[in-house]
């Protein structure tokens, strides 16, 4: 079951300097934001804002900064007004890509993710027309190491719920029902693992593979505009590109 992680290939993800940290932790504070509007400032209260404070300490987000934007969302220390919309359409290469996104505005949001797309060679489509190829599920990612006892953290996950356990070269990935997410997590939070990424996402179902050089191009293009959009939280895609993408 080892080799290359179709997971980290279409996550994509590019935690690399400085200001690209600091894009992520302003990301993440707006996903507190989004939290504590729904079910207060209280962890203890709300199991959405210990799934997004877990998904920032994987994020290396200081406590300090969490501590701060829950003070802000709480409106302690003034805030601005959120709200969620996800936008779904063909990239490059004929991807399917669906964009999460927390705005305060979403009519100026919406039009920068369709001229994204437009000037990208895609189309954006309406509610719907490519998240039937995508499940929602939770997803760990717990980092393979000489101390981890593989068939120790399997059963340690699969008990508290988890639906496949997956080792790869590097990692271990372990996927949840969204309604099974926050226990698995915080199961294996109290067993003492820690997490690379832990967090909901949309898997696709099926995927496409993107081999010319041009297109792969024209694709992480097009992935690096949505991610750098202040309004962009996450972007997910069903394509699979070579290998030569993944620089961690």
């Amino acid at each position: 079951m080892s080799g290359h992680s179709k997971w980290a290939n279409i996550k994509n993800k590019k935690e690399k300097t400085d200001s690209q940290r600091g894009k992520i932790f302003t990301k993440i504070g707006r996903e507190i934001a989004i939290a504590v509007k729904e079910g207060g400032a209280d962890p203890a209260n709300n199991s959405k804002l210990r799934d997004v404070i877990a998904k920032a300490k994987a994020s290396n987000m200081p406590n300090d900064n969490i501590a701060r934007s829950i003070k802000k969302a709480s409106g302690e220390l003034g805030s601005v007004n959120y709200e969620e919309a996800t936008y779904e359409g063909y990239g490059p290469a004929g991807i399917a890509v669906i964009v999460d996104v927390v705005t305060d505005n979403k009519n100026r949001t919406v039009a920068d993710v369709r001229h994204i797309f437009d000037k990208s060679g895609g189309t954006m489509g309406a509610s719907g027309c490519v998240s039937w190829m995508f499940n929602h599920r939770g997803v760990i990612v717990i980092e393979r190491t000489a101390s981890i006892d593989e068939d120790e953290l399997m059963m340690t996950a699969l008990d508290a719920g988890a639906e496949d356990f997956e080792p790869q070269e590097d990692v271990f990935e372990i996927y949840t029902a969204v309604n099974d997410f926050s226990k698995v997590r915080e199961a294996l939070e109290a067993a003492g693992y820690t997490f690379i990424s832990a967090e909901l996402s949309m898997i696709p179902t099926n995927t496409t593979d993107v081999n010319d050089p041009e297109a792969v191009q024209k694709v992480l293009r097009f992935l690096e505009r949505l991610e750098d959009n202040d309004d962009v939280q996450e972007v997910y895609h069903n394509g699979i590109l070579p290998e030569e993408d993944d620089e961690d």
